[in-house]
């Protein structure tokens, strides 16, 4: 059986997955400490700080076309009041043809929890490796 706090840290992850698919920028903004960091295949070797990178990719719209995020194999890991979720994110998307295609990345997200409430502080994310 799964703890409470390891099935809050899904839905929470699942839910930011999802408002990133869908170029929600208020859930995504409320999830987000605004001091977070991370390294990503877009900020092209350098450690991106707060929340305004993101943002432009947010004003460019969400899919339109049917899709669908998947956290495989997700892994919790409970460090006080810090927390690390692992995972390989799955997006399925069908294209303007109508072909479906999975995209595959690692993704390691950490989450702090102040005054009761868990904010998403710092990610990486990369290809998968061969």
């Amino acid at each position: 059986m799964v703890d409470p706090t390891t099935q809050e840290l899904l839905r929470l992850n699942q839910k930011l997955l999802d408002c990133i698919a869908e170029a929600d920028w208020k859930t995504y903004a409320d999830l987000c400490d605004p001091s977070l960091t991370c390294f990503e295949p877009e900020a092209v070797g350098q450690l991106v700080e707060g929340l305004e990178f993101h943002e432009f990719y947010f004003k460019l719209g969400g899919a339109n076309a049917p899709h669908h995020t998947t956290m495989a194999s997700p892994h919790v890991r409970i460090m006080g009041e810090a927390a690390i979720v692992s995972y390989v994110r799955l997006n399925q998307r069908v294209s303007a043809d109508g072909a479906p295609s999975t995209r595959a990345v690692e993704e390691t997200r950490v989450w702090q929890r102040r005054l009761g409430v868990w904010k998403h502080v710092h990610f990486h994310r990369s290809m998968p490796t061969p």
